[in-house]
C-alpha cells in the first residue's frame, strides 16, 4: 500500500524548473502506488488534492515586504523579525492543516528550504518538521550562495537555520554534484545527487493539429525557420548569445521565439533584448500564452504545452551563463533538437563527459560557432546523427528509470524495505 505524499513549494503552477520536477517526481511516486497532494501559494494541480495557501507564495505582499528588509541591508529592525514570525506562525498553521486534511506521512519540499525566496516558509517548515519529526525529503534546486542576490543579507541566522535544516528526519537530494560537495562544506550534510530527468523510455507524441494552431498563433510561415529559445527570460539565461546567433546566421527565414514569460526577476531585461532585436533586425517573437506544464495531466484546452511548442523548433538555443542542471537542455534532446549550449559550470563538471554530440560555445559566440550551426541547419543527415546520438546517452543517465532507481533507495531509507 502506498503512502500519503505532500508535496511542498511556494508555486507549483506553469513551466519553471522546479514545478516541472516536482510533477515529474509526482508521476514516478504515483506509478509506485502513492499518492501525491500539494501545498503551495500558487497551484495549477487538482484542487482536491491540494491546499492552496495565499500567504505561501513568494510573491505575496507580506513577504515581498520582508525579503526587501532582509536582503541588500546589512541589519534589521525589531518590526521586520516581528514580521517574519507573524507570517510563520500562520504558515506553521496551515502546513500543519494540509497534513491532518490529506494524512500526509512524507512531505517532499521543493526548493523552499533552499533558497531564501520565502524566509517565513522555511522557518515554518523547519520547525513543523522539528516539532513533528515527519519524514521529510528536501529537494534542493538554487542555494542561496549561487545567488549574488543574497550575499549581503540581514537574514544570517534564519539562513543558518532553514536554508537548509540539518536535521535527522530530513533526508536531502541535489541536483548536481558541485551543489553536494559545497552543502557539505558548509552544512555538514550529506545528501544525494538526482539529475533532472525526462521519460526517455517513452519518446514524445506529436499532437499536428494542436502544433500547427501554434505555429499560426505565433504568425510563423511555412517556410520560416524557428530558433528556440525554451527558458525564462532572465538574464542569466543568456538570451542575447540567441539574438546574435540569428543575427549572424544572415538569413531573415529564421525567427527567434522565446517559449517562457518575463517577471520572475523583474520586466527590464526583456526590455532590453525587445530593443536589441530591433536594433540587429531579429524577428523576436515571445510566447504571451499560457504555457502549460505537459507533465501534469493530459488535458492542456486551457493552454498550450511545451510539447505543442518544441516540434515546431529547427534548432534549440541554451546560452545560460548559469543553471543548477538545466532542464531545456534535456527537452531539447528528448524532441530529437540539434543545440547550441553555452558551457557554464554544472555543464563541464556533470553533463559534458557523458558525451553527447553539441555545438558548443565557451562564454561568447565565435564565428566557429555561427558556422557549425549553420552546417547543422542545413545538412539533415549530419542532425539526423547527431540527435539520435544525444537521446540514446540520455536514456541512460537521465530517463525516468534512474529516477525510480534513486526514489526508492530514498523511500527505503525513510520507511524501510516494505516501502
Amino acid at each position: 500500500m502506498g503512502n500519503h505524499i505532500g508535496f511542498v513549494s511556494t508555486r507549483f503552477s506553469g513551466t519553471d524548473g522546479v514545478t516541472m520536477e516536482a510533477s515529474k517526481w509526482a508521476a514516478v511516486l504515483a506509478a509506485s502506488g502513492h499518492r501525491c497532494f500539494w501545498f503551495a501559494g500558487m497551484s495549477d494541480r487538482n484542487p482536491a488534492d491540494s491546499l492552496v495557501v495565499p500567504e505561501a507564495h513568494f510573491k505575496h505582499p507580506d513577504n515581498l515586504w520582508i525579503s526587501e528588509r532582509l536582503f541588500s541591508h546589512a541589519g534589521r529592525t525589531a518590526a521586520v523579525t516581528d514580521a517574519v514570525h507573524r507570517m510563520k506562525s500562520v504558515l506553521k498553521q496551515k502546513l500543519d492543516q494540509f497534513v491532518r486534511q490529506f494524512d500526509i506521512q512524507l512531505l517532499v519540499v521543493q526548493n523552499a528550504l533552499t533558497i531564501p525566496l520565502h524566509v517565513p516558509l522555511g522557518i515554518a517548515l523547519t520547525e513543523y518538521i522539528a516539532e513533528n519529526r515527519i519524514p521529510t525529503i528536501a529537494h534542493h534546486h538554487d542555494f542561496y550562495w549561487e545567488r549574488t542576490r543574497f550575499i549581503v543579507n540581514a537574514a544570517g541566522d534564519y539562513l543558518r537555520m532553514s536554508f537548509p535544516p540539518n536535521l535527522p528526519h530530513i533526508e536531502h537530494v541535489v541536483i548536481n554534484s558541485a551543489a553536494q560537495e559545497e552543502l557539505a562544506l558548509r552544512t555538514g550534510i550529506s545528501s544525494i545527487v538526482i539529475p533532472n530527468v525526462i521519460d526517455f523510455e517513452n519518446p514524445p507524441r506529436r499532437d499536428d493539429v494542436r502544433t500547427r494552431a501554434f505555429r499560426d498563433t505565433l504568425g510563423i510561415a511555412p517556410d520560416d525557420k524557428i530558433i528556440l529559445q525554451p527558458t525564462r527570460v532572465v538574464q542569466r539565461k543568456g538570451i542575447e548569445h540567441a539574438l546574435e546567433l540569428v543575427q549572424d546566421l544572415k538569413d531573415s527565414r529564421y525567427k527567434l521565439v522565446i517559449s517562457h514569460e518575463a517577471g520572475d526577476e523583474g520586466f527590464e531585461y526583456l526590455e532590453w533584448l525587445r530593443e536589441e532585436a530591433r536594433e540587429k533586425g531579429v524577428d523576436l517573437k515571445m510566447v504571451n500564452l499560457r504555457v502549460s506544464d505537459p507533465y501534469y495531466g493530459n488535458d492542456h484546452r486551457e493552454g498550450y504545452s511545451l510539447w505543442d511548442i518544441y516540434p515546431h523548433a529547427d534548432f534549440i538555443t541554451y546560452p545560460s551563463l548559469y543553471e543548477g542542471f538545466g532542464n531545456a537542455f534535456l527537452e531539447a534532446i528528448y524532441f530529437y533538437k540539434p543545440l547550441l549550449i553555452n558551457r557554464y559550470a554544472i555543464f563541464v563538471r556533470d553533463i559534458e563527459p557523458k558525451g553527447f554530440d553539441l555545438a558548443v560555445m565557451d562564454g561568447y559566440l565565435t564565428r566557429k560557432n555561427v558556422q557549425t550551426v549553420r552546417e547543422i541547419l542545413e545538412n539533415p543527415d549530419r542532425r539526423k546523427a547527431m540527435v539520435e546520438h544525444n537521446y540514446r546517452i540520455a536514456g541512460r543517465y537521465y530517463s525516468f528509470k534512474v529516477l525510480r532507481r534513486c526514489l526508492k533507495t530514498l523511500m527505503m531509507n525513510i520507511f524501510g524495505v516494505d516501502s
